[in-house]
């Protein structure tokens, strides 16, 4: 018997762009929502981000928007928010990136949507929190790196400020997004009533970042400077071997004996500056230069065989061409390979949680849909006429028909 994913029948709005409120929805597919995606006339901006195949179909947009299905409305004209509002009537979960101020002005913020749906879990996702004095200051991704001390960190290390190579405070921001509906989704079942949730990103990076980096300023008076010490040495890194790189971790007072001991240098931990774990964090940085002086001694072949051989926790350095080609993943099914109608064969990751009584890999979620795919299904679903429709196409506030490229094949 084939069990039901954990938000099967919740129907989720999402009102989002980029990546924070798209990412986040995704993820709510992956747990069984029925995802649907409000888009302007002209399309998430994302469509045309990156590589693609077609127009409106870049490889962005498709890494975010699995599992939905996408409806155009432009919100800005009456019938279109009117339109907007039967949508919402119908759903358990609105999710948008809009800032306060511009949801209120269009006519979709809190009061006036929950005003119809009391039921229904109002989720905003925006830079900085609404109770504060930049709750309308626009962000990115850069912007909150750098506002919530993530690049500051960088400068630590190098003495230069720097931006992660990824988009962390978004992807961050909508795993905090996803565990705020799910409780409030919790409370409705016990009470009966929905809610308004906010996640802000300025504030959810700086909780992020402060469980180690708090350090002495956790204690009131600090007992000392913010930073874990060993996080922001300018050591902790790959290290050179003889004929490329490796990530070493002897983590415990076990690997870091056994590793000195294999290696010939047992004298090392009886040092007193490495006798016990408060003494290694005082003196990281030395520690880790013995680490480097010994990894470029060999091969990056003879350091993972070596360190497995005697436990210790190690990796070769992969980028995402070689991790199409491990073993482990190959292994445990996580690339998936979908055939979308406009675009082809599409390669995607599997979702990274597994309940038992699903198949491991589980079925990869349909493809990112073409902008407006939808529309016209879901408004006749939700009772209007073909003349309804036709009149809001000819008005302008919708699309109707699905706007990319013919069906592959």
């Amino acid at each position: 018997m084939t069990m039901k994913k954990p938000l099967q029948g919740v129907r989720v709005v999402e009102m989002g762009s980029v990546v924070l409120a798209p990412y986040a929805a995704q993820i709510l597919a992956e747990l069984g929502a029925d995802v649907i995606k409000v888009e302007p006339p002209k399309g998430d901006i994302t469509r045309n981000q990156g590589f693609s195949r077609n127009p409106g179909m870049a490889a962005l947009y498709l890494s975010c928007n699995r599992g939905k299905r996408s409806v155009v409305i432009d919100a800005k004209q009456p019938q279109g928010l009117q339109a907007l509002q039967d949508l919402l009537a119908t759903a358990d979960v609105f999710l948008h990136n809009l800032r306060a101020s511009t949801a209120d002005r269009l006519g979709i913020g809190y009061g006036a949507v929950s005003a119809r749906n009391p039921g229904l879990v109002y989720c905003a996702t925006y830079g900085y929190g609404a109770a504060g004095p930049h709750r309308d200051r626009p962000a990115y991704d850069d912007i909150i790196q750098a506002a919530s001390g993530a690049a500051g960190l960088l400068q630590t290390i190098s003495g230069t400020p720097g931006f992660m190579p990824t988009i962390v405070a978004d992807k961050t921001t909508a795993l905090f997004v996803v565990i705020g509906i799910q409780g409030a989704l919790m409370r409705r079942a016990a009470t009966g009533r929905g809610e308004r949730v906010e996640v802000a990103m300025f504030e959810t990076m700086v909780h992020y970042l402060s469980v180690e980096h708090q350090a002495g300023l956790c204690f009131d008076p600090p007992l000392g400077p913010p930073g874990y010490r060993r996080m922001v040495s300018a050591f902790r890194r790959p290290h050179r071997t003889s004929d490329g790189f490796i990530a070493v971790m002897p983590h415990n007072e076990r690997d870091w004996r056994v590793f000195f001991e294999a290696c010939g240098q047992p004298e090392v931990m009886n040092d007193p500056r490495f006798l016990d774990a408060p003494s290694r964090a005082r003196h990281i940085n030395l520690l880790y230069e013995r680490l480097s002086d010994l990894m470029l001694t060999q091969t990056t072949a003879h350091w993972v065989e070596f360190l497995d051989r005697h436990g210790i926790p190690n990796s070769v350095i992969n980028d995402m061409n070689s991790l199409r080609e491990d073993e482990h993943l190959r292994e445990v099914g996580f690339w998936q390979t979908i055939e979308h109608p406009t675009e082809g064969a599409l390669i995607a990751p599997a979702f990274p949680v597994h309940y038992q009584d699903e198949p491991a890999p589980r079925a990869a979620l349909r493809p990112a849909p073409r902008l407006g795919e939808h529309t016209r299904p879901l408004l006749t679903d939700l009772g209007y006429s073909e003349a309804a429709i036709a009149a809001l196409v000819e008005q302008g506030a919708m699309l109707a028909e699905p706007v990319g490229a013919v069906s592959v094949g």
